[in-house]
């Protein structure tokens, strides 16, 4: 492992509707150079992926993408990561970056993101790791997977965990929700352990 912590980072290969998004990957890509971190990525240089590894770039910091070979003949590798790594499957993509990061944020995204996000916050369920996953709600954006997961709830299908000391806040199946100092542009963000 590195000196320093490194943040996996889900988000989209797009840019999405309101600009908003993209600011909010830009802030986050700020943020995690400026605290000496590395961030693990899908590897893309497309969309929020793009502008978040731009950001951590910029800032002089390590970043590590992961990409399936399937996805190469896009042509949409970055070539200024730190290092770039090309597997076979999305199995071994996810395998790469959860063993190579110590912690796990989701920004807005599609399909992908939610597959990679939910994948591993069910490891955490299970116990195969302790490490933090987050989810940044910007706008709104992840309102109607966080009423499911209630509505989840509610119905038995996810059970609550015992609320820890430290948290004063409501717990929901493996995550704390709660408000945090917004970054500009988000209006929540949603932790999950």
């Amino acid at each position: 492992m590195p000196n320093h912590p490194r943040i996996c980072v889900f988000c989209g290969s797009a840019d999405g509707a309101d600009p908003v998004y993209a600011q909010t990957a830009k802030e986050l890509g700020q943020r995690i150079a400026a605290a000496g971190m590395g961030l693990v990525y899908g590897g893309a240089t497309v969309g929020l992926m793009g502008v978040l590894a731009d950001a951590v770039i910029a800032g002089g910091a390590e970043v590590i993408g992961v990409m399936p070979d399937v996805l190469m003949d896009r042509e949409i590798a970055h070539r200024g990561v730190t290092h770039f790594h090309v597997v076979k499957t999305m199995h071994e993509r996810k395998a790469l970056m959860y063993d190579r990061a110590d912690a796990f944020i989701a920004l807005p995204g599609g399909y992908g993101t939610l597959d990679e996000f939910i994948e591993i916050v069910t490891w955490a369920q299970l116990k195969l790791h302790q490490k933090p996953c987050i989810l940044i709600n910007t706008n709104g954006y992840y309102d109607g997977l966080l009423a499911f997961l209630d509505h989840a709830m509610s119905q038995g299908f996810l059970k609550p965990e015992k609320p820890q000391a430290d948290s004063g806040s409501r717990r929901l199946s493996i995550r704390a929700r709660h408000r945090t100092k917004p970054m500009e542009g988000t209006r929540n963000q949603t932790t999950a352990r």
